[in-house]
């Protein structure tokens, strides 16, 4: 069900929650201001650019189709929340998915709202809330070898910092598939952007701190044989990647964590203006 206590919405997902909307607003900017107070191998973080060489890339074994055109899906959460939230289309669904008491909430964000993920928890992991979202067309997402741009608004605290926080993501880094990612990991609280192939992992890690109360927007991108990462409108590193990198996969794309099962990566703090485009 769906609670609204001072300016915030408590999202508790499953099938029986009613459709109850939050009052709507205007989409927020992408960068509006807020006062709310497996391995790699190699890797050089060079103030915030990794390289990794491009090896000779397997051919892809997954059995994953690819978006048939560029498609565009965003997420600002400003329609309020019911069975599940809708892009800005209406076209592409997200549900809650929890555990262990976890919640997702709506918190104001300009003149709209913000996706807020349960608090940094410090106990056992099997003991943590956990709350994501999870959804969207897995073919639709795919980019395939098209040029392929994703990020998020985010506002971390200090506390909010962990050694795995996810973002958004789309499929996973192990078992032989590709992704793509964002993530603050860390207690550094640095944004990093990811595409893992079949049998490595790229990640390119911006020497910027976002932990700190503020509201951040950060880009990546994938454009041929680059990955690149963009925070608050500023260049911040690229990393090389094959060009013939073909990045499918059958996963749902998931925004605040990987799953909903222990040491899921979970975010902690707010999450605004997720979107993806692929061209």
């Amino acid at each position: 069900m769906i609670a609204l206590l001072a300016g915030v919405v408590a999202v508790t997902g499953g099938p029986s929650a009613p459709p109850v909307s939050a009052p709507s607003a205007s989409p927020s900017p992408l960068s509006s201001p807020s006062t709310f107070s497996s391995s790699l191998e190699p890797f050089v973080d060079d103030g915030g650019i990794e390289v990794v060489p491009p090896a000779d890339e397997p051919i892809p074994t997954e059995v994953a189709r690819v978006a048939p055109g560029p498609v565009t899906v965003r997420y600002t959460f400003d329609g309020g929340a019911g069975r599940q939230f809708l892009d800005v289309t209406g076209r592409y669904g997200m549900r809650t998915r929890t555990a262990v008491g976890g919640a997702l909430r709506l918190a104001r964000h300009g003149g709209g709202w913000a996706a807020a993920f349960p608090s940094r928890c410090t106990a056992l992991p099997q003991n943590c809330p956990r709350a994501i979202l999870e959804g969207g067309d897995p073919v639709t997402l795919n980019p395939g070898l098209r040029r392929l741009r994703y990020g998020a608004s985010v506002m971390m605290r200090p506390t909010d910092t962990a050694d795995g926080a996810n973002v958004v993501q789309k499929g996973f880094s192990v078992g032989g598939g590709t992704q793509y990612k964002l993530q603050v990991d860390g207690l550094a609280g640095r944004p990093s952007c990811v595409v893992a192939s079949p049998a490595r992992i790229y990640r390119v890690v911006a020497p910027v701190r976002v932990a700190d109360g503020r509201w951040h927007a950060v880009a990546c991108v994938r454009a041929g044989g680059a990955l690149s990462i963009n925070v608050d409108g500023v260049a911040r590193g690229s990393t090389r990647l094959p060009a013939r990198l073909s990045i499918a996969n059958p996963e749902p794309l998931r925004i605040g964590g990987k799953s909903v099962t222990a040491n899921n990566d979970q975010y902690a703090g707010q999450v605004d203006d997720v979107y993806v485009t692929i061209n």
